[in-house]
Order: C-alpha cells, then sequence, then structure tokens
C-alpha cells in the first residue's frame, strides 16, 4: 500500500512583491514527492472543494458568506493577513477539502496526508494569521456528523499556538487540543487548549523532542481518539524566519517518525497536515515537509 497525498497546490492565488507567505512551497514540494518517488504520481490527488455544508458545521454563516463574497473589511483583511481575491476562495476551499479527504482515507489505510492544511488561527467567525477556515475543526465535525468518529485528538507541533482550533474545542469533551509551540511567538493572547506547552525561544533538537515524550503518549491515553489530526509544521526548524526555534532537519524527522509511531503502538489512525513553514531559504521549508512525506510513507 502506498501512502496517498493530496495537493491544492494549483489553485494559486495573487500576493503583492516581498510577502512572507510561502505559496510556492506547495508547488514545489508536490514536485518534489513526485520527482523523489516518495509515492506514485497517481497517489497525488486534487481535492475536491469543501462544501458549505461542511463550512457551516464549524465557521459562522455570516463569516463564511462575507469571506466568499469578498466583503471584508480592511481590518479583517489586515488580521486575516493575505488579501482576498476570488482565488483565494478557491483555494481554501481546496485546502479544506484535501483535509477531508485525507482523513476519511486515514481512517481505512491508517495514515494520510494533506500537503496543506493545519489552519489552526481560522476562529468560527474570522480568519487569522493566514488561516481562512478551520480544516481540521470542520473535517472533525463532519465525521462526527456521520458517526464515523466520536473523538479526535489534535498534535499541533507547529510553532505557533493553535489559537483558533483551541477556541473552536473549548470545553468539547471529545476533542482533545494538544499544542507545543515557542511561547514567546505569536499569537501573543493564547487560548487555553487541553494541554499546551511552551518553549522557550532557542529551544534544539533534545529538549524539544524530551517535552514531546513527556507529553505524547498521555496526550493519547487520556484523549482514547479514534483519528489524530498531526500539523506537522516546519517551522521549528532552525532556518525559519518566523520560528525562534533551533531544530534541525534531524530533529524535525525524529518528531515526525515519534509522533507517528506512538499513534500506531496503540492502533490509532492518522491524518497528516503541514502546517506553516517560513523558511530564509524556501528550500529549507520544503525539505522539512519533504521528510515528513517520507516518514509517513514508511508507515503506509
Amino acid at each position: 500500500m502506498s501512502l496517498t497525498l493530496w495537493s491544492s497546490s494549483r489553485y494559486v492565488f495573487p500576493l503583492p512583491p516581498g510577502h512572507r507567505f510561502p505559496v510556492a512551497k506547495y508547488a514545489m514540494l508536490r514536485e518534489r514527492v513526485i520527482g523523489d518517488g516518495l509515492v506514485p504520481a497517481d497517489h497525488v490527488l486534487d481535492p475536491q472543494r469543501a462544501s458549505v455544508d461542511d463550512l457551516l458545521r464549524v465557521h459562522t454563516a455570516e463569516y463564511v458568506a462575507r469571506f466568499t463574497e469578498g466583503r471584508l473589511d480592511e481590518a479583517e483583511i489586515r488580521r486575516l493577513g493575505l488579501p482576498w481575491s476570488p482565488a483565494l476562495v478557491e483555494r481554501s476551499l481546496r485546502a479544506v477539502g484535501g483535509t477531508l479527504a485525507a482523513s476519511d482515507r486515514a481512517l481505512v489505510d491508517g495514515v494520510a496526508m494533506n500537503l496543506a492544511g493545519g489552519t489552526h488561527h481560522a476562529f468560527a467567525d474570522r480568519g487569522e494569521g493566514f488561516c481562512v477556515f478551520n480544516d481540521i475543526a470542520i473535517a472533525i465535525r463532519r465525521l462526527q456528523a456521520s458517526g464515523r468518529i466520536r473523538r479526535a485528538a489534535i498534535v499541533d507541533l507547529d510553532v505557533h499556538q493553535g489559537n483558533g482550533t483551541h477556541a473552536i474545542f473549548a470545553g468539547d469533551g471529545d476533542v482533545y487540543t494538544f499544542s507545543m509551540h515557542g511561547g514567546r511567538n505569536y499569537p501573543f493572547h493564547k487560548v487555553p487548549g487541553r494541554l499546551d506547552v511552551e518553549l522557550d525561544d532557542g529551544t534544539g533538537d533534545d529538549a524539544y523532542l524530551a517535552r514531546l515524550a513527556e507529553s505524547l503518549p498521555a496526550v493519547l491515553a487520556e484523549s482514547s481518539p479514534d483519528l489524530v489530526f498531526y500539523i506537522a509544521g516546519a517551522d521549528p526548524h532552525e532556518g525559519d524566519a518566523l520560528g525562534r526555534l533551533r531544530l534541525t532537519f534531524d530533529g524535525l524527522a525524529r518528531r515526525d517518525a515519534y509522533v507517528l509511531e506512538r499513534c500506531r503502538e496503540v492502533g490509532i489512525p492518522v491524518v497528516i497536515t503541514v502546517g506553516g513553514g517560513y523558511g530564509r531559504d524556501i528550500e529549507d521549508t520544503v525539505s522539512v515537509h519533504l521528510n515528513t512525506v517520507r516518514i509517513a510513507a514508511s508507515f503506509a
């Protein structure tokens, strides 16, 4: 069996010169995954659009309408961090669709991956921090509504705390939100999750992996999930412009392998999303994500 991936890289959207969102990384990642033979080309699929019904399980009708119709005000666009365009709407719907499809496949195959997603700063009523819709929350609510899962755990190892996800699932005993992130990094107002592990600036491989090993087994035991959503952010890498941590390529690869090993050990399927990555050299970000694909493929 081969790992199945979803890529929305062909759905690009315009950005002004010098914008820090690395939209090019998605096409580069897709090309490298296929070119390096990590999975067969016919296992890298285009996602369908998420439906409005899917979005409305998480997001308010007002926000969905105002975003899709291009009626956000300047302050909302500034908070989102991305200029609005019809192409951004299309891309956002496709990226959510990738996580929906990967979630369905993971329940069958044990592991599947969206080469986008992890948009954890999106709240029910607004977007923030380059995140329009909260793909993981939408996928969880869709699977719960269909009766395919009851409980889920989110293992968020992006360098930034998943404030939107934590707010959406606050008080929900069936969804366990675990985030390990830079304590002094964005977002500067954190929303408490079930478990937050805050890291000091400059944290390197050994300290990071030790904190993860202290936390993850208990997260899985306490949450007893039917499905794990793993945000494998590239932004803890030492070359990341926004990360402020000092993980190496090897440390991040060990992180990914550890998460997948612990989940397999207790028989829990995993959906992987790539999360953030803002390398000073975009090739570094692509390399981190590529290593995640390589490790995930070894578990398929």
